[in-house]
């Protein structure tokens, strides 16, 4: 879940995009394939719901859903619905979008052995805070500004979020492309880093996808005839038949 923008003076702002969004995953992915083998992929809703089913996909194992929230600011989450699918006897990944204080991720891991999980390791796309998941694309203190929810309805019209337009005038971005970032991504990454490293540098240099090599282009002359000279007639079939006798 996105953080309030009441501090935004003091810290950056992170757009993402997403291009860069299913690199997060990818890379996240890898990670996790690399360290440990779960057969069922639980994305915390709502934030954590999308980037959980990517990557399920990518693992190819079996995806479900857990709905926790806080009633109200400062108080600790709660249950709001059980996994769609039963975690028992079952290696478990639990998956959000971002982590602060861990309370969130604390009460879905300790769900998710009362229900019945073998074991259970978990992952966010951006550790943001103190808390230490098993497993994180990239650390950063920056406010997170996420492609699903960046406009909203409301009453009828299509809105940028009003805490996520908040953050962009705050950090002098408001009206700049998206995927751009007010301050330098710090810090280290999570288990198996090389993928992280890579993705921390691409969103350093402001980029969210591999470069590519310009399509050679064709010579003209290649392309088309030369100027100026005309084309050569086609040659006219010949005849095989006798010619008439003359009178």
């Amino acid at each position: 879940m996105a953080r309030g923008p009441q501090d935004q003076k003091t810290r950056g702002v992170m757009e993402v995009d997403w291009p860069f969004f299913g690199e997060l995953c990818r890379g996240l992915a890898l990670k996790v394939w690399r360290d440990y083998e779960p057969d069922l992929v639980v994305g915390i809703a709502k934030a954590g719901v999308i980037p959980g089913a990517v990557i399920a996909a990518i693992l190819r194992v079996d995806f479900a859903s857990v709905a926790l929230t806080r009633l109200h600011e400062g108080e600790a989450p709660a249950l709001l619905s059980r996994p769609t699918l039963s975690p028992r006897g079952r290696r478990v990944l639990l998956v959000d979008e971002t982590c602060d204080s861990g309370d969130t991720m604390r009460l879905a891991a300790s769900l998710m052995k009362e229900e019945g999980a073998t074991e259970v390791r978990t992952a966010v796309s951006f550790r943001t805070a103190s808390y230490r998941p098993d497993y994180w694309a990239l650390q950063t203190p920056d406010f997170i500004i996420l492609p699903w929810d960046r406009w909203i309805i409301q009453e009828g019209e299509l809105i940028v979020r009003p805490d996520y337009a908040a953050a962009l005038r705050d950090s002098g971005l408001a009206g700049e492309p998206a995927h751009q970032r007010s301050a330098g991504v710090g810090g280290a990454e999570g288990r198996g880093d090389a993928p992280a490293r890579d993705l921390t540098a691409a969103l350093a240099r402001g980029r969210t996808q591999a470069e590519r090599p310009a399509a050679p282009q064709r010579d003209d002359a290649e392309a088309a005839p030369a100027r100026g000279k005309p084309a050569k007639p086609r040659a006219r079939p010949k005849t095989t038949g006798r010619k008439a006798p003359q009178r």
